[in-house]
């Protein structure tokens, strides 16, 4: 189990949850009737995946700035999340 943390592989897992659960949103939110769109959920699911290859790039001693970019990216797809959040909200 050590190895898989070590190794960053645990990250790739949670990765491929992820892309996983980008494949399967639009059933899933078509399943449940929900109104939202897979578009509305995307940024957040992006931030969150950005912030995980952060990780796996902390555990694999990858260099700062690929660190840096990753986080840089989840924090663009925060904001833009929250922008569309608020310029749409009633």
């Amino acid at each position: 189990m050590a190895e898989l943390f070590a190794s960053g592989r645990i990250i790739d897992l949670i990765l491929l949850g992820i892309a996983l659960e980008i494949a399967l949103l639009p059933a899933a939110l078509r399943h449940t009737g929900s109104k939202l769109l897979p578009r509305d959920l995307l940024p957040n699911i992006i931030a969150g995946a950005c912030l995980m290859l952060a990780v796996r790039l902390s555990l694999t001693d990858a260099p700062w700035f690929n660190i840096a970019l990753a986080l840089l990216l989840a924090l663009l797809a925060h904001i833009y999340e929250l922008w569309r959040r608020l310029k749409f909200s009633p």
